[in-house]
């Protein structure tokens, strides 16, 4: 007797429109950076005389000279320091001025809270010259901590909003009966309630962090020399040759990696933002 093997049934996948308009959706996403990677792999002489989708003369001096030169790299250095200097003092002004919007109500707090979101608004151009000459005179002109504040005037307002609405889900009751057990405000605030709207915190540090690392001109206003951030000196390579475009393609595949991770780590905490609707 001979036993039949039952058949394997291969399913055909039929890409269908919803699909086909994804997938080109990414394509036209990628493409960009796929050039700026190209470009930066090439060198000079190849980005201006021909045109190819990737490098025929494989090259890494863009990014060699990037690495090697302190004007290049100081640059992302100066960025990360005042990035992370806005985004700590940021969350620590937002957040308990969040929790006061979201716990009290008091003479005038929806149009405090509708004041804050205005300076949001508006445009950094604004306040470019306010700031230079105010700097100018206090000495903090080309500091770190000159443009981390002045980008406090538009990231704290977000995080206040942000950090806001997920303090509003979390019941009141949760206050009042830490304070029953003898809790101290800044005990509770910490060890209770800062983990339930870990989320939050996730969600406005990321925004605070994308908003300041990619801000161009109050940084490149406020700062001169021992402050310049990359953004600033990537708009400052023209010389006597031209424009040298490898190595500017290289910078600007360099300036993406710390925003792509940052949105790695907090991925999970900005999906939450979207479904509780305050992003």
């Amino acid at each position: 007797m001979t036993i039949e093997r039952p058949r394997k049934v291969v399913r055909r996948i039929r890409p269908s429109g919803s699909m086909v308009v994804m997938a080109l959706y990414l394509i036209f996403l990628m493409l960009p950076i796929y050039w700026l990677l190209n470009m930066s792999l090439k060198t000079n002489a190849e980005i201006l005389g021909t045109f190819s989708f990737w490098p025929r003369d494989f090259t890494l001096a863009n990014y060699t000279k990037i690495l090697t030169d302190p004007s290049w790299y100081m640059g992302y250095v100066n960025s990360l320091i005042y990035v992370v200097l806005n985004t700590a003092i940021s969350l620590a002004v937002a957040l308990p001025a969040a929790y006061a919007f979201s716990r009290y109500s008091f003479m005038g707090d929806k149009h405090l809270f509708f004041w804050l979101l205005t300076n949001r608004m508006a445009p950094p151009a604004v306040f470019a010259l306010p700031f230079f000459q105010l700097y100018s005179s206090i000495g903090l002109f080309d500091t770190h901590i000159a443009v981390a504040l002045a980008h406090c005037l538009f990231n704290v307002p977000l995080a206040v909003w942000i950090l806001e609405g997920f303090m509003r889900g979390v019941p009141k009751e949760i206050d009042e009966t830490a304070y029953i057990d003898g809790y101290s405000f800044p005990r509770f605030f910490i060890k209770i309630f800062t983990p339930l709207i870990a989320s939050g915190i996730g969600v406005a540090a990321f925004f605070c962090f994308m908003f300041s690392w990619v801000e161009l001109l109050l940084s490149r206003t406020l700062t001169s020399v021992d402050a310049k951030p990359i953004a600033a000196t990537m708009t400052r390579t023209v010389g006597a040759a031209g424009v040298d475009w490898g190595v500017l393609a290289a910078a600007g595949m360099l300036t993406i990696v710390p925003g792509a991770l940052v949105i790695y780590f907090v991925r999970n905490y900005i999906a939450k933002g979207f479904a509780l609707g305050r992003v």
